[in-house]
């Protein structure tokens, strides 16, 4: 297993990060500890979650994924050490969290104490704030004028960034988080708290995970050209574009318990003509070069300069297997020639 520094900690996470959002939905508590079990043999020591999980979120689940982890941890409490533990605290528009309300110092200590409980452990290695007050270019909205960035309040957005940053330093001082980063932002948000986290020596974002993978690539070059320099560690989250790119949707494919079977928030937004035919096509180049799709598109990623660590997920033990086999099968010049083909006839095809 390949390690890298998570930004500007002292960190050294595994290049693979095992996501978790469909345990306590799609996954129960047996499936997620043989998963954390086959992982951390693999040399993976990189686990990701949040406490709006599992998804799609409900009042139901809310909270089930941590709960699971947190029952792994009570009954392995030696592998402890062995794990960069890392969750998120939900932004506003779910009422079952904080009637709705968006992410301020007091919601950060609540959220924190919640989220330790849940977790069974008196500290959390990366604590991640999901998605900023303000609207962002995420989640479909990344197209012009989607968003209206002309009509934030920029003053009042950096008195809220400025009032999370003392929340989350109550919190290092506490000892009850030793890193924070950032979840679906962008450029100005990265360097707002940089800025803020300078002026005020409060504790600085160490990294930021965002949507990124052969489908959806919009970070490349600026953002993640951003992160390198500021020393803030890129975390691809669904590299596999919801599942999209191992070809199990092909031709209007839906398998049972699959996630595109589920209420999605914001609709399929990904199911698209063209990103259907960009799978073709990658699928048609995984073929050729021995790979299964899903793998092609998993190796891409972890190949893309820049890239710390890259979160995946999987419903079953031999999609995980699949997944891990990835990162140990690099792509070589001749495939990534080939791939940027497909790349540019289809550079953003959702």
């Amino acid at each position: 297993m390949d390690f890298s520094i998570l930004g500007s900690s002292n960190l050294k996470v595994s290049r693979i990060c095992l996501g978790s959002m469909t345990w306590g939905l799609q996954n129960n508590q047996s499936d997620a500890n043989q998963q954390i079990d086959f992982a951390l043999a693999q040399g993976i020591n990189f686990i990701d979650t949040a406490e709006m999980y599992a998804v799609p979120p409900s009042a139901d689940t809310y909270g089930k994924t941590e709960t699971i982890i947190g029952n792994w941890l009570a009954a392995n409490p030696q592998r402890r050490k062995d794990i960069i533990l890392a969750t998120k605290i939900a932004g506003s528009g779910l009422p079952w969290v904080r009637d709705g309300g968006p992410i301020n110092a007091a919601a950060v200590v609540e959220a924190v104490d919640a989220s330790l409980q849940r977790l069974q452990t008196d500290y959390i290695d990366l604590y991640q704030l999901h998605w900023p007050n303000r609207t962002t270019p995420h989640f479909g909205k990344h197209w012009p004028n989607q968003i209206q960035p002309s009509a934030l309040d920029a003053a009042d957005h950096q008195a809220q960034m400025l009032d999370i940053l003392q929340g989350l330093q109550q919190c290092v001082e506490a000892g009850k988080i030793r890193h924070c980063g950032l979840s679906d932002d962008t450029p100005w948000g990265i360097n707002t708290y940089l800025k803020l986290s300078e002026q005020h020596k409060l504790p600085r974002m160490v990294s930021i995970q965002n949507e990124f993978s052969l489908l959806h690539a919009k970070d490349w070059p600026y953002l993640i050209e951003n992160c390198v320099q500021e020393n803030v560690a890129y975390l691809p989250w669904s590299p596999l574009a919801g599942g999209l790119l191992s070809g199990k949707y092909a031709n209007g494919a839906r398998p049972e318990g699959s996630r595109w079977t589920y209420m999605q928030r914001n609709g399929i937004f990904r199911d698209t003509p063209q990103a259907h035919e960009a799978v073709a096509a990658y699928s048609e180049i995984a073929a050729g070069y021995g790979y299964t799709p899903a793998q092609l598109a998993l190796a891409w990623c972890d190949q893309v300069d820049g890239v710390t660590s890259t979160i995946i997920g999987a419903t079953s033990m031999s999609q995980l297997k699949e997944d891990i086999d990835a990162f140990a099968k690099p792509l070589s010049e001749r495939a990534m020639q080939d791939i940027a083909e497909v790349f540019n006839r289809y550079p953003a095809p959702y």
